[in-house]
C-alpha cells in the first residue's frame, strides 16, 4: 500500500508535526521539502515521516501544494541534530531544521570565483610547536584539543596538515571561521591545497548555490567544508575533524532562533564517534581557558611566530586632556612608519563621524526615536543614524529641547578619524573599511588586496581590520580608543577588550622585528588594557576567573536569559513579572533568578525589552525545569519571548 500521508514541520514557533495528504503530482518522502497550506498561507515545510495509515482523529486532512525535491535532501542524522537543537535551545523541530537545511530553490551550477590571487608556499619545515601539536592530535585519544598560540604562530598550517590526514584516511572535515567575508586569503589557501574536495558555506550564498553545495557534501564530492557558524551542520559522512578557528569570537553564537553556539554543536556532533574538535586562538574565551585548566580540553601551546617576526612592542597612551583623536605619540609613529616605507593599521570599533550629540545648556542627548541608544552622526551622508534599527534624521543646529545654540558633537567614529588623519598626513594614502564603505560588492576584497600590494599607507577600520588578516608590510597598529568595549554593561566587557587589543596588536610586525602597537585609552590602568599591553595572558585569565567566581558568573555558573519584547510597554512588563512569578519555584534548587529588569538597551526598533536571568550550578536540572515551563507557558499575543541558553551578550 503506498504512503498516502506525510508528517510535516514548519519554520514556526508552533509544535508539530502536522499531517497532510500526498499531492496530486509528485510523491513526498521523509527528507524532502514541500509547500503546504498552513494558517491561511502556503508555507515551506519539511517532511519528517510518511505513512499509509490515516492518523486517528476526526479532522480534515489537507493536501500538500507541491513537492520541492525529487530526492530526500536530509536524513536521520540531520533529524537527530535538529531534535537535539530544538530540545537544547528552546525552539521547535521545524525552526531547528530550517537552520540546518538550505532554503528552496532549484539548483544551478556555481563555481568559486577568486577575486584575488595569492601565492601560497606550503612550508616544508614546521616549527617545533607545530610538529608537536600535529603529533599530539593525530595520535591522541582525546576528543577536544586547543591550539593556544600567539598571532602568526602557524595554527592554520596545523589545521591544514591534520585535514590532509583525515581526507587521506577517507574521512571528512568541517573548518569553521568566524566571518567568511574576512577569510578570502584562507579560502584560497584551502582551495589551492584541496581543490574540488572543498565546499564553501556561508549566509551570502543564494538559495540555489547553497543547495548545490549541500548536495556536493551529501554525495561525498565535497569532503572539506569551510564556512561560518552554520557550516557546523554540513551533511558530511565519516566526519573525522571539526576545526573551530578563533574560538573566542561571539559570531559563533546565533542571535536568532535557534540561539545555538557552533562550538557546542561541534562538541555534540562528534560525541562517541571517534572524531575530534580542534579549537584555536591567541585569546581563548574565559570558558575555554577554564576547561583547559581543568584538563577537559587538551592544551597545546604555540608561543612563537613562524615567520620569525618578534611580537610587537606595545605602548599605552593616555588620552586625558588630548583634544583630537590621534595622540602626538601615535602621530609620530605613523610618520616614522611611512618614512620607513611601511604601513599602518588604525582600529576603532565605531563607525560614523561622531556618536554623541548633546546640548551644553540643558543636557539633551539626541536618541533614536525607536531605540534607547544615541544617534551617530555620519558626515558622508549628512545624517544622524541609529546603528540598531537604521532610523535616520537630519542633524540640527539648535537644541530641540531648549532652543540653545550651545550644542556639540562628541566622541569620534571612523569617519572622524579619517578626516583627522587626512589633515595630519595629507600626503599619505588612506583607505577606510567599515560597513558604510563596503556596501558595494567586492569592495572589501579590493581594498584588502590593494593594501596588501602597498597601494595604501594607512588602513583605517572597525572589526574588519582586526581579524585574521596577514599583511607583510604592516609595522604599526594604532588602537584609537580601547575603551569602547569596556563601557558596555556586560560582565564579558573586560574579556572582549583584552581579546581585541591582543588580536589587533597581532597584525603588527608579523614579518619584521620592530613592530609597534599604540593603544590609546582614557582608562590606562584597567586590567584588561594594562595586561593586554604587557602580553601577560596568564595574569589576565587568572584575575578574570577570580572575579567571575566571586560574581557567580560563567564558567563557574551557567546562565539562561529570557527576554520579553513588544510594542506595548505595560504589557511587556506585566508578562515578564508573570514569568518571574511562574519561575520562582526554581530558586528552591541550586539556581537563582536575577530580575525582572529592563535590558541594558531597553528599546530596539520600537520594541520594549525586559529580561530575567537564571543563574545555576546545576545546568541539567535548571534546563529541564525551564523546558517544562516553556512547553506549557501560554505564549502571549503581541509579546515575543526569547530564550537564550549560555548567552554571550546581555545587552
Amino acid at each position: 500500500m503506498s504512503e498516502r500521508y506525510v508528517q510535516v514541520v514548519f519554520n514556526l514557533p508552533v509544535e508539530g508535526p502536522f499531517t497532510y495528504a500526498q499531492p496530486e503530482e509528485g510523491r513526498a518522502a521523509a527528507g524532502m521539502r514541500v509547500e503546504a497550506p498552513f494558517r491561511q498561507k502556503i508555507r515551506q515545510g519539511y517532511v519528517i515521516a510518511s505513512t499509509a495509515e490515516r492518523p486517528a482523529g476526526n479532522f480534515k486532512i489537507l493536501s500538500l501544494k507541491r513537492v520541492l525535491d525529487t530526492a530526500p535532501i536530509f536524513g536521520e542524522e540531520q533529524l537527530e541534530m535538529a531534535a537535539w537543537i530544538a530540545g537544547r535551545y528552546f525552539c521547535t523541530l521545524g525552526e531547528a531544521l530550517s537552520s540546518i537545511v538550505p532554503g528552496a530553490k532549484q539548483e544551478r551550477e556555481i563555481g568559486f570565483t577568486p577575486t584575488e590571487e595569492f601565492g601560497f608556499n606550503i612550508p616544508e619545515v614546521l616549527s617545533t610547536p607545530q610538529g608537536q601539536a600535529i603529533s599530539a592530535i593525530s595520535s591522541g585519544k582525546d576528543s577536544f584539543y586547543y591550539l593556544f598560540g600567539v598571532t602568526g604562530s602557524g595554527k592554520t598550517e596545523v589545521y591544514l596538515r591534520l585535514s590532509e590526514m583525515e581526507l587521506a584516511a577517507g574521512r571528512s572535515v568541517i573548518y569553521l571561521v568566524p566571518e567568511i567575508s574576512l577569510t578570502h586569503q584562507l579560502i584560497h589557501q584551502v582551495k589551492a591545497r584541496f581543490g574540488d574536495l572543498v565546499a564553501v558555506w556561508h549566509s551570502k550564498l543564494t538559495a540555489s548555490q547553497k543547495l548545490k553545495e549541500w548536495n556536493r557534501m551529501r554525495s561525498g564530492t565535497a569532503r572539506l567544508v569551510i564556512g561560518a557558524r552554520s557550516a557546523v551542520f554540513s551533511p558530511l559522512s565519516s566526519l573525522g575533524l571539526i576545526i573551530v578557528d578563533e574560538e573566542h569570537e561571539n559570531s559563533y553564537k546565533s542571535s536568532n532562533t535557534p540561539r545555538y553556539h557552533a562550538r557546542q554543536v561541534a562538541m555534540w556532533r562528534i560525541n562517541g564517534s571517534g572524531a575530534k574538535v580542534i579549537m584555536g586562538s591567541a585569546t581563548p574565551s574565559v570558558e575555554a581557558y577554564h576547561l583547559m585548566k581543568e584538563g577537559r580540553i587538551v592544551r597545546l601551546d604555540m608561543p612563537e611566530r613562524v615567520s620569525g617576526g618578534a611580537l610587537p612592542t606595545v605602548e599605552v597612551v593616555s588620552m586625558s586632556g588630548i583634544q583630537r583623536s590621534i595622540s602626538p605619540e601615535l602621530a609620530e609613529e605613523i610618520q616614522r612608519t611611512a618614512e620607513m616605507g611601511k604601513q599602518t593599521i588604525l582600529f576603532l570599533n565605531r563607525r560614523g563621524f561622531s556618536y554623541f550629540f548633546h546640548c551644553r545648556s540643558c543636557g539633551y542627548e539626541m536618541q533614536c526615536r525607536h531605540c534607547s541608544v544615541n544617534l551617530t552622526y555620519h558626515k558622508g551622508s549628512g545624517k544622524m543614524v541609529c546603528h540598531y534599527c537604521g532610523y535616520s534624521r537630519d542633524p540640527v543646529s539648535v537644541c530641540p529641547q531648549c532652543g540653545s545654540l550651545d550644542i556639540g558633537y562628541s566622541g569620534f567614529g571612523t569617519e572622524k578619524i579619517e578626516e583627522d588623519v587626512s589633515q595630519l598626513f595629507p600626503n599619505l594614502r588612506i583607505a577606510r573599511l567599515d560597513t558604510d564603505t563596503t556596501k558595494k560588492k567586492g569592495k572589501l576584497q579590493q581594498v584588502l588586496k590593494d593594501f596588501r600590494e602597498g597601494q595604501y599607507d594607512i588602513l583605517l577600520g572597525t572589526q574588519m581590520v582586526a581579524k585574521g588578516l596577514n599583511f607583510p608590510g604592516v609595522r604599526l597598529v594604532g588602537i584609537v580608543l580601547a575603551d569602547s568595549t569596556l563601557n558596555l554593561p556586560d560582565f564579558r566587557s573586560g574579556e572582549r577588550t583584552f581579546s581585541l587589543i591582543v588580536q589587533v596588536s597581532g597584525r603588527a610586525g608579523r614579518f619584521m622585528n620592530d613592530g609597534r602597537v599604540i593603544v590609546q585609552s582614557y582608562k590606562t590602568m584597567v586590567s584588561a588594557i594594562r595586561l593586554a599591553a604587557a602580553g601577560d595572558l596568564p595574569a589576565f585569565y587568572e584575575e578574570e576567573l577570580q572575579i567571575r567566581r566571586q560574581l557567580q558568573f560563567p564558567p563557574f555558573f551557567r546562565l539562561f536569559r529570557i527576554v520579553a519584547r513588544g510594542k506595548d510597554r505595560k504589557k511587556v512588563e506585566r508578562i515578564i513579572r508573570e514569568i518571574g512569578r511562574q519561575l520562582s519555584e526554581i530558586e528552591k534548587g541550586p539556581s537563582e533568578i536575577l530580575g525582572p529588569s529592563p535590558c541594558p538597551i531597553e528599546v530596539i526598533a520600537a520594541n520594549y525589552r525586559q529580561q530575567i536571568l537564571i543563574r545555576t550550578r546545576n545546568f541539567g536540572k535548571a534546563h529541564a525545569f525551564l523546558r517544562k515551563w516553556y512547553d506549557h507557558f501560554e505564549k502571549p499575543q503581541g509579546v515575543y519571548i526569547e530564550m537564550d541558553v549560555d548567552p554571550v551578550n546581555l545587552l
